[in-house]
């Protein structure tokens, strides 16, 4: 099921990150006088009563000033936004009234949206606007515009009710439809697996490998799969949705035009799944950007296995450098090549554990989607992380747990206050939620809730899914 993408855009400091937080309900973005503090797209889901969609805040649409790196990535990453976007927020401020830059904007949009809807919001609107402020308005050709102040939240509720109704236009499932509960009981039927990582892994490589038939388009041209796909796989009478996306790039090598990639969809992808498959090119070093993309998974609470895929090109090297050693190959018995696949598994690992320190609950596993490799081992990790997603923990385990916890390692403390841990309860699953009630918040050292958290999984497992570990304070007993 498609939830749909509204993009916020407009030039610096229009009050963009204070809207987009006004409809999260959150500071998310980081807002500040200073022009250009959004130096990144954020992405957040708003749930709403009628219809859900994916929000997009961007850093602010500038014209003949991208003198930086960062100020040129700024801009592309706008412009994808824009390209990807179901509907269009585009947000100008009203005290200054309209510049050049607003102007360039709106030609901007007309040029890159096509036939999507694009909203006009004047925002800082402590007042209506008086016919000529309105007049210059409409000479922007954008419609109507909606007048709304971010900053006292007033109009929001009118802006986000024109948003819906715009959607539902645009015949978007809406939650009183019969035909959404139709589509969300066939998406839970199933469990939904997205494959995500940089361009040119060989994620599409992969699903066709599990369909046993090439379904999808493989190209050795980095970003050939442009959108999502989805896949159905049965295997042992259970049905695995495999969601193939296009990769994911760090946003200063984003291009435009035909080799631009669906990031948004790509995040899509990952709200949608119960479990993401990130894979790694073996063959290559782990970069920054997959270390991002992990970042993500983790954030968005979805379970999460890595795929070290291409594993025979490292296997064949090495095979190459041990005949070498060894020219007539004779003297390597099966026991000793065992051991020197197991060697590059495990070194593998630990530079993987060096790049991922906070993922050692992620499983590994060593893939090809040339020979087919461990492929089947991707469906009996799902089965045991879904199964880790849904387990709970009795509150009377935890607080027996909770005791010899402290007897062991006391609460460390960064106040004058002395932290007190008093017990664990489980609050929720899939991700599993838990609440750890103590004295004061902010009386407990950072690190605590890392030893707390590793305990608990040496303790209860939990292989394959973040958890989620809360303080919350208690009255003294």
């Amino acid at each position: 099921m498609k939830t749909p993408i509204v993009t916020i855009v407009g030039r610096p400091n229009v009050g963009k990150s204070t809207l987009f937080n006004k409809i999260a309900g959150s500071r998310i973005a980081i807002t500040a006088e200073e022009s250009g503090t959004t130096r990144d797209r954020i992405f957040y889901k708003v749930e709403h009563p009628t219809l859900d969609f994916f929000m997009v805040d961007t850093g602010g649409l500038e014209f003949g000033k991208g003198d930086t790196n960062i100020e040129d990535n700024m801009q592309i990453q706008a412009r994808v936004a824009i390209e990807e976007a179901d509907l269009i927020v585009f947000v100008m401020d009203s005290k200054t009234g309209l510049v050049g830059e607003d102007y360039k904007a709106a030609d901007l949009l007309r040029t890159k949206a096509g036939k999507k809807p694009v909203f006009l919001v004047a925002n800082k609107c402590d007042n209506i606007l008086e016919q000529t402020e309105l007049a210059e308005l409409y000479s922007l050709g954008l419609g109507e515009p909606i007048q709304v102040s971010a900053m006292h939240r007033t109009g929001i509720d009118m802006l986000l009710g024109q948003i819906v109704e715009q959607l539902k236009f645009q015949h978007f499932l809406t939650k009183n439809d019969p035909e959404y509960e139709h589509e969300l009981k066939l998406e839970q039927s199933h469990r939904n697996i997205a494959m995500v990582g940089k361009p040119n892994v060989g994620k599409t490589s992969l699903i066709n490998a599990l369909l046993n038939k090439e379904k999808l388009i493989v190209s050795d041209v980095p970003g050939t799969t442009r959108d999502s796909t989805d896949s159905l796989v049965l295997h042992k009478g259970k049905k695995y949705n495999f969601i193939d996306t296009a990769g994911l790039k760090r946003p200063g090598r984003t291009q435009l035009g035909i080799e631009k990639f669906s990031a948004l969809r790509s995040m899509a992808s990952i709200e949608r799944c119960d479990i993401a498959l990130l894979v790694l090119d073996s063959s290559q070093p782990i970069s920054h950007q997959d270390q991002q993309i992990s970042s993500y998974i983790q954030k968005s609470g979805k379970g999460l296995i890595i795929l070290a895929n291409k594993w025979d090109i490292p296997q064949s090297e090495a095979k190459k450098k041990s005949e070498t050693d060894d020219e007539d190959g004779k003297n390597k018995d099966a026991e000793l090549k065992g051991q020197a696949e197991k060697d590059l598994r495990n070194l593998y690992i630990g530079k993987l554990m060096n790049k991922f320190p906070f993922l050692s609950w992620s499983p590994v596993i060593f893939t090809s989607a040339v020979t087919k490799k461990n492929l089947h081992h991707i469906f009996a990790q799902i089965e045991l992380i879904i199964a880790e997603r849904r387990k709970r923990i009795s509150t009377a385990k935890l607080n027996s747990f909770v005791e010899q916890l402290i007897l062991d390692h006391g609460p460390t403390g960064r106040t004058n206050v002395k932290p007190k841990l008093y017990y664990i309860t489980q609050a929720e699953v899939n991700p599993p939620r838990f609440i750890a009630f103590v004295n004061k918040k902010n009386a407990f050292h950072f690190s605590y809730k890392r030893y707390l958290e590793n305990r608990i999984r040496e303790k209860f497992h939990f292989s394959g899914t973040p958890i989620i570990l809360e303080y919350k304070e208690k009255p003294p007993r």
